[in-house]
């Protein structure tokens, strides 16, 4: 029988902070500054910066970088605001960059 590690996890790359979970995971279809980015319903051991508009793929939305909460790494960002209807599901939710992010208890 195999032996339980604990939740999957993601944790920054940069001093292994644990940020998410992997059972938090929204959609692994998002793009970030440096590539493919994972949406996340919550994130965990971060701060968030000050809110900007920004125009993204999928139009203006209200968006505060994340960065790791014990080395100050940028991971990604945090929605706030999506100013489109068919955008709304990302209000509140955390793009965390794949390459900012290393998995932990796989």
């Amino acid at each position: 029988m195999a032996e339980s590690l604990g939740p999957r996890l993601y944790s920054c790359c940069n001093c292994r902070n644990h940020v998410s979970l992997h059972d938090d995971i929204i959609s692994k279809s998002f793009q970030g500054r440096s590539g493919r980015a994972f949406l996340f319903s919550h994130a965990m051991n971060i701060r968030v910066g000050a809110k900007a508009d920004r125009h993204l793929i999928t139009g203006l939305h209200t968006v505060a970088d994340i960065y790791c909460g014990d080395c100050g790494e940028l991971l990604g960002w945090k929605y706030e605001r999506a100013y489109e209807a068919s955008q709304k599901y990302k209000e509140g939710k955390f793009i965390l960059e794949k390459a900012k992010i290393a998995k932990e208890n796989w």
